[in-house]
């Protein structure tokens, strides 16, 4: 199921367990979030909101602020030693989505546990046969080195 919310005056497609990183919110990490904009919703039974979806409701966890990439503003004005330079970095939120909530339900007071993530298989030891191919493969290189130099760049520029 998904569902297309309204935001900080975006619009964003959404389904659980997305993240997004939306205009800054006033919720700490770990709280949750309600938007209550909801302009459609897909499923089962889709349903598009005029303007929007009467009791529903999509919740997420706040999962940290951010801060965008810095935007500067440099102004110039020719022969007249006028020179303006202003920085601005934009605020975010990313947000997890929790759940997706219809007929006027609640969101949960507190974010569902996220399930761990398994570690890879460890690598099990080679067989013995090809232990022995392996130190037969490096005496073929130690053997086979070269001292060989590597070329130093040509300088540039003149010459004295």
């Amino acid at each position: 199921m998904f569902a297309v919310i309204r935001a900080g005056g975006k619009q964003y497609r959404v389904a659980a367990e997305d993240v997004i990183r939306i205009d800054r919110v006033e919720k700490n990490p770990g709280e949750i979030v309600t938007f209550a904009e909801v302009l459609a919703h897909g499923g089962d039974t889709p349903q598009i909101g005029v303007p929007t979806v009467s009791g529903a409701s999509v919740a997420g966890e706040v999962l940290a602020h951010e801060r965008g990439a810095k935007v500067i503003a440099f102004k110039k004005r020719r022969r007249k030693n006028s020179r303006r330079k202003r920085g601005y970095r934009h605020e975010f939120s990313v947000i997890r989505i929790t759940e997706i909530l219809l007929n006027g339900a609640k969101p949960a007071d507190k974010p569902p546990a996220r399930p761990k993530r398994e570690g890879k298989p460890k690598v099990e030891a080679a067989p013995e046969g090809g232990a022995e191919e392996a130190k037969a493969k490096s005496k073929a290189k130690d053997g086979a080195k070269t001292t060989a130099k590597a070329k130093k760049p040509a300088t540039s520029g003149k010459k004295k």
